[in-house]
């Protein structure tokens, strides 16, 4: 059995992340969608246990997924649990490079990890939960591109900031 690791921070989760996850989900026995708890270059939206809601609410679809929050070295956690396989997205060549790198530091820390790269749909190649939050918190548009627990989150966070705003007035 040949199982998977998906990490990332996911806040919040995209289509684009589901769309490789599928794919994922197509090629091995077992993939785990590992939702880190914190990651010091990112300042993230929102917290871990939220994450891991937001993912785990659309998993229904696959029966070989699961998710877990994750802390510490990737490899690790992947030697943890089994994992042989590091899921990674890549949506544009700018993401190649920092991919490589991690994917090469990786294989010096455990070369019987693996990392294997997947191209979500062509619709998603401009996507980034980064970009998805600038839209949606500092608006209320519908794009498309995250699931409806996840536009329901952002909305949220956006009438609580509204809130807050008024509040200081």
């Amino acid at each position: 059995m040949i199982k998977a690791l998906y990490p990332g921070t996911f806040d919040p989760v995209t289509y684009g992340h589901l769309d490789v996850l599928s794919r994922a989900s197509r090629l091995f026995d077992q993939v785990t969608v590992a939702v880190s708890e914190s990651n010091s270059s990112k300042n993230t939206t929102f917290g871990s246990d939220t994450r891991v809601t937001l993912v785990r609410d659309n998993l229904n679809k696959f029966v070989n997924v699961s998710v877990e929050p994750f802390n510490g070295l990737l490899v690790e956690y992947a030697k943890k649990i089994g994992a042989t396989v590091l899921i990674r997205g890549l949506r544009a060549v700018s993401d190649f490079e920092y991919e490589f790198q991690m994917a090469q530091m990786n294989r010096h820390l455990d070369n019987e990890i693996e990392t294997i790269f997947l191209m979500p749909n062509e619709k998603y190649f401009y996507t980034s939960s980064q970009l998805i939050k600038q839209v949606h918190l500092y608006g209320d548009r519908e794009t498309n591109l995250v699931p409806p627990n996840v536009l329901a989150a952002l909305r949220e966070l956006n009438k609580t900031n509204e809130d807050m705003g008024r509040d200081s007035e």
